[in-house]
């Protein structure tokens, strides 16, 4: 049986493989890291600070900015370099950049930090997305996607208490150096995987550089099925971007509801997120075509913006919060394992990095425009905007895979 007709491996059994579970042990341990710094930042920049929401939300505009712009070039070196050692130098790096957020004694210093840390991620993502399908079979990747998403929710639903806990017992410099030393355990767990070898680039001027990032680029346009996931993605993620960064002010202006509801919300996309990613790998056995469940993902989230648009109720914020968790797991971890699995091995830090570049310019633009465009129009005109935006997409994506498959077929 080929390769791509075999039965897609559960999450358990992808775990099973020693190199991965390797890479999701040291991803579980630096994301639970990074978390515990990143809730004590925005607790210091608040209580300490005394920080303004701009102020506030600048912190991940500015994390934003090398995923954006960086993250193309980053992209051409980690086609070129081994991903074990990129992995392992910029776990080191980012190790020792982390300790900075110790001496920040004002907004500015935690944007520079930041700003740094982010670089480095700029070259870690990628990395790690060559080295998956190079250490996990074509058929395991959608379980091995799924059970990162997983572990991704739960720390993320379990960190705040955790670092608030211990921000306020220990201090937030705690939580920072507990992210440094996440950061050196990533590191040496990945450097005892067993990554293969790829051929060396023998090209290493500037030119070959820029023309290597161009093929890149030509390559995600020029693919039938490639190009539709990452501008689906990076549309997608201005619509859910702009609905997210609205959720607050929803909550406490449409709703007249306070903070518990809005960190329910939080906790439910949360859950929706964990309820997908279970359900993702039995949907990819009985779906050929993955890139179906990108526009049902899709097409969930928007439906379910629109409800809570029109319902305006705490049971419908509630319900729809869960479905766009789903929804959004659904697009995520089937995006991620078409990448990983129709890109050729030579082109995968491109095409990865042009995919986070451009994920990060649609949430960065989200976060600076929506809540403007809801102080004229008002968050439900929003709201419905997010909504056609995603039915949209959803429904030219839909048309556009099934003529590719009348065209393969035919």
């Amino acid at each position: 049986m080929a390769p791509s007709a075999a039965p897609q491996l559960t999450m358990r059994q992808a775990l099973a493989i020693p190199a991965f579970r390797k890479l999701w042990l040291a991803t579980l341990v630096s994301i639970f890291g990074d978390f515990l710094a990143l809730y004590a930042i925005f607790s210091e920049m608040t209580f300490r600070m005394h920080a303004s929401a701009r102020a506030i939300t600048l912190v991940t505009v500015f994390f934003l900015l090398p995923l954006a712009f960086v993250g193309p070039v980053a992209g051409v070196f980690v086609d070129r370099w081994h991903p074990r050692r990129t992995m392992v130098t910029s776990d080191i790096a980012r190790a020792v950049l982390v300790l900075g957020l110790v001496f920040a004694r004002a907004p500015w210093h935690i944007y520079v930090v930041f700003l740094a840390l982010s670089t480095f991620s700029s070259f870690f993502t990628p990395a790690r997305s060559v080295t998956l399908p190079q250490i996990v079979p074509l058929n395991g990747l959608m379980g091995a996607n799924a059970l990162i998403q997983q572990t991704v929710q739960i720390l993320q639903i379990g960190s705040p208490v955790l670092a608030g806990a211990l921000a306020g017992w220990a201090g937030p410099s705690s939580c920072y150096y507990l992210d440094s030393a996440s950061f050196v355990f990533s590191g040496l767990v990945i450097a005892t995987i067993a990554i293969p070898a790829r051929p060396a680039h023998a090209n290493r001027e500037v030119k070959p550089v820029v023309r290597d990032l161009l093929s890149g680029v030509r390559f995600i346009f020029g693919h039938p099925v490639i190009g539709f996931v990452i501008l689906s993605i990076a549309a997608g993620t201005f619509a859910i971007g702009a609905f997210g960064s609205l959720i607050a002010v929803y909550v406490r202006d449409v709703l007249h509801a306070n903070t518990y509801l809005f960190g329910a919300l939080g906790s439910t996309i949360g859950a929706g997120m964990l309820a997908g990613g279970l359900v993702v790998t039995p949907l990819g056995r009985r779906i050929q075509q993955k890139a179906h469940l990108i526009t049902a993902g899709i097409l969930l989230c928007g439906v379910a913006i629109a409800a809570i648009a029109w319902a305006a109720n705490t049971a419908a914020a509630l319900a729809g919060c869960f479905a766009i968790g789903i929804g959004a797991s659904l697009l995520t971890i089937a995006a991620m394992t078409l990448m990983q699995g129709q890109v050729p091995a030579e082109m995968r830090g491109r095409v990865s990095s042009s995919s986070m570049s451009l994920i990060s310019i649609s949430q960065g633009i989200a976060l600076l425009f929506a809540g403007d465009l809801a102080s004229r129009l008002g968050i439900a005109a929003v709201f419905y905007g997010s909504a056609a935006l995603l039915l949209v997409i959803a429904i030219a994506g839909t048309y556009r895979l099934r003529r590719l498959e009348r065209s393969v077929t035919s």
